[in-house]
């Protein structure tokens, strides 16, 4: 399969997605994303693969969604979608049930995160069982619509810094509980892949079972269904703000608007 938007590789047992639009610091589209899907299939269907690695190139993991690049509107455009419904089924095909899908992926998945991970950056690694990040990661959470990060890092934490909209550090984000490990930029990809390939060295039939047990126990504390609530939340939240710009007659400065900004001036996703 020819992809555009990522690049897949298996290495023995460990499969990468390598998310690969660095002029765009990995902004996911919605090809970017069917690409993704289309890969985790690969992987679910090879016998051989047994842990999957999520990744970015160009030394960020994704600095979010991709808020209008040529390609992705083309793209979008070519979808086809009519307003209504099928609008609605789109955004949440996109922005819930893939992220749940690859949650509950059958093999074990590592989010291997450098540079800045950003709004549906995290949801992306959240949406994976470990993560492992370089010293240099930043990582902002907001409320997005796979909305992980109370269960992520708590909910005082999650409150603090949606509320401010601020970037914590790879440290940070391990002390919280979002990342597994933090390592030197320069071992990441050696010590992620050394990790990976120990994973696999384990029986594939214990592997799904464990990950099956912990993600049961994870939605026994509600999470499946607190996620799937939280994104009628977050449409709703988009139709209020989008009334008080109508009502107000300019911009409202939103934690997403600070997302694109980037808090330098330049243009990300989010």
């Amino acid at each position: 399969m020819t992809f555009r938007d990522i690049l897949y590789t298996t290495d023995g047992p460990v499969a990468t997605i390598a998310l690969n639009l660095p002029q765009y610091k990995n902004a996911q589209g919605y090809r970017m994303l069917d690409e993704i899907d289309a890969a985790f299939e690969l992987a679910k269907a090879d016998k051989a693969v047994r842990v999957v690695i999520v990744r970015g190139s160009g030394g960020n993991f994704s600095t979010g969604h991709d808020l209008g690049t040529p390609e992705g509107m083309e793209y979008r455009r070519a979808l086809g979608a009519a307003p209504g419904i099928e609008t609605y089924d789109q955004f949440r095909k996109y922005n819930l049930d893939l992220l749940l899908k690859w949650r509950n992926f059958e093999k074990p998945t590592i989010a291997m995160v450098e540079g800045y991970c950003i709004y549906a950056g995290w949801m992306l690694a959240a949406a994976c069982d470990v993560v492992f990040a370089a010293e240099d990661a930043q990582f902002l959470a907001g409320f997005v619509e796979y909305m992980s990060i109370p269960w992520d890092i708590g909910i005082r934490r999650a409150k603090e810094l949606c509320f401010e909209s601020r970037f914590i550090g790879a440290q940070e984000a391990a002390e919280y509980g979002f990342v597994n490990r933090v390592l030197p930029k320069a071992e990441l990809e050696r010590e992620t892949h050394a990790f990976a390939q120990r994973v696999a060295e384990n029986s594939p039939g214990a592997l799904r079972f464990a990950k099956v047990q912990m993600n049961k126990a994870h939605d026994a504390q509600g999470f499946a269904r607190a996620i799937e609530d939280s994104f009628g939340d977050y449409v709703a939240m988009m139709n209020v703000l989008a009334d008080e710009m109508r009502v107000e007659g300019g911009r409202r400065l939103t934690t997403v608007d600070l997302a694109v900004k980037g808090r330098k001036g330049e243009r990300f996703g989010q």
